[in-house]
């Protein structure tokens, strides 16, 4: 059974489905077709799969001339049918694995995937999955829904696990260019996952288990939570001392060993760095341990857009202005600079904070043109202003929450009455100093 598989991966005749058709599936795919393999992209969003059929990219840095060509090639395929998980050779899983209300794992995509993938499993399919998730997901939940039609691993059909390391906006790195980590519970698994991989990423580290691909992840991600959280907590405590953390930092990172920069915001963001500490915890505490110094830096790290408003209601008080009725333009909505992703984007804990307390709100994000609806957060129907001189001069402060390299800050400096910084994004600008404040 493997031997067939094993061929046709070595020749590049496998066929590699990919679920879930976003932020990491989509560049995934795009490796594998430039690898020299035929794609199937499975996502339950007819809208996802109507807009790449025509030929449409939503992903910023993965043009639509690439879709296109790659669909009329018939290099790439996507779809909503599910039935149709019996046709690739390979199938990779990149399906979000969110927080729970009470902050715990939320397997419901992957579970309901891998339910769709046991009715139509066949002997002989690699199942993959790269969703970030706690130590122990892909034995003790992945393969009884698997296994359940009848089938067996390492036997009939094969398991592995191998964490997505998507970092979007960073043009050093691409899926194809990011060393992959695979583990596997057998042998014959992990072979197969490695061989296929080999062909589309620079390196791939084969590891002994599921188990440790699992936690490579989460550790990756915890290390910087933690970090971030120290950085915000000194951010916080030289702010009192008129100290400027930033300044602190490019003083530290001169020092050519035992120290890396990491730096502070208004919150954390993305899919990873603020949801995966918390499955490590999740897990903790099944095996009887607190695992209380991650916690404490989870709690430092989302008490930060809070942190951001405070100052900023002490700047506007000692221009006597209340936030109440004060015209406030929040400059970046997406997680990171120069990215149109807004997943759990600290901008939406500010937008809600304004918004509550009764700010008059805009904002402007050169990639995001509409907000988004955002689970968790009431978001107005608002789109992107355009940031004219008039615009900015008609603000009562403006609040920078996401340093896009797109903005002028020179020019953002001069026209605004008020700014407050959140990432040391004018450290640049020379006139006007006086209307900056750093948050």
């Amino acid at each position: 059974m493997s031997e067939k598989l094993e061929t046709a991966i070595k020749e590049k005749k496998a066929t590699v489905g990919v679920v879930g058709l976003g932020y990491v599936g989509l560049p995934l795919i795009q490796a594998f077709i430039a690898a020299g393999f035929r794609t199937m992209g499975f996502d339950v969003d007819q809208t996802k799969v109507d807009r790449l059929m025509a030929g449409e990219s939503y992903i910023g840095h993965i043009p639509s001339e690439w879709i296109s060509d790659c669909i009329n090639s018939d290099k790439f395929v996507p779809t909503a049918d599910m039935t149709r998980l019996s046709e690739p050779d390979a199938i990779l899983i990149c399906v979000p694995t969110p927080l729970s209300g009470s902050r715990d794992p939320d397997l419901t995509y992957v579970e309901a995937t891998a339910r769709q993938i046991a009715e139509a499993l066949r002997p002989g399919q690699l199942i993959v999955l790269e969703s970030t998730t706690y130590p122990g997901t892909t034995r003790d939940v992945l393969k009884p829904i698997l296994e359940s039609k009848g089938l067996t691993v390492g036997k009939d059909f094969f398991l592995a696990y191998s964490p997505e390391r998507e970092d979007p906006g960073n043009p050093q790195f691409a899926a194809s260019t990011i060393p992959k980590v695979v583990g596997a519970g057998d042998e014959t698994s992990l072979s197969l996952a490695r061989d296929l991989y080999t062909h589309a990423v620079v390196e791939v580290v084969p590891v002994r288990t599921c188990e440790v691909a699992e936690a490579c992840k989460i550790l990756e991600n915890t290390y910087r939570a933690v970090n971030i959280a120290m950085v915000n907590e000194l951010k916080m405590l030289f702010a009192r001392m008129d100290i400027d953390v930033w300044d602190v930092i490019d003083a530290a990172k001169t020092k050519p060993f035992g120290f890396q920069a990491f730096y502070p915001g208004p919150g954390l963001g993305g899919h990873c760095i603020p949801i995966d500490p918390f499955y490590l915890t999740w897990v903790a505490r099944n095996y009887g341990l607190s695992t209380r110094f991650i916690e404490l830096a989870g709690e430092i790290n989302q008490k930060m857009p809070e942190y951001v408003i405070e100052q900023l209601m002490e700047i506007l008080n000692q221009q006597g202005k209340p936030v109440k009725g004060s015209k406030i333009a929040l400059l970046g909505v997406a997680y990171k600079k120069d990215v149109d992703d807004p997943r759990e984007s600290p901008s939406f804990e500010l937008i809600d904070m304004l918004i509550q307390r009764g700010a008059v709100l805009t904002y402007n994000d050169p990639h995001v043109p509409t907000l988004p609806k955002m689970r968790g957060h009431n978001v107005p129907d608002m789109s992107s202003s355009d940031l004219t001189p008039e615009y900015l001069a008609d603000q009562d402060c403006v609040l920078i929450a996401t340093d896009h390299t797109a903005y002028d800050y020179g020019f953002i400096v001069k026209h605004s009455p008020l700014i407050i910084d959140t990432r040391n994004a004018t450290k640049d600008v020379k006139q006007g100093r006086e209307k900056i404040h750093k948050a």
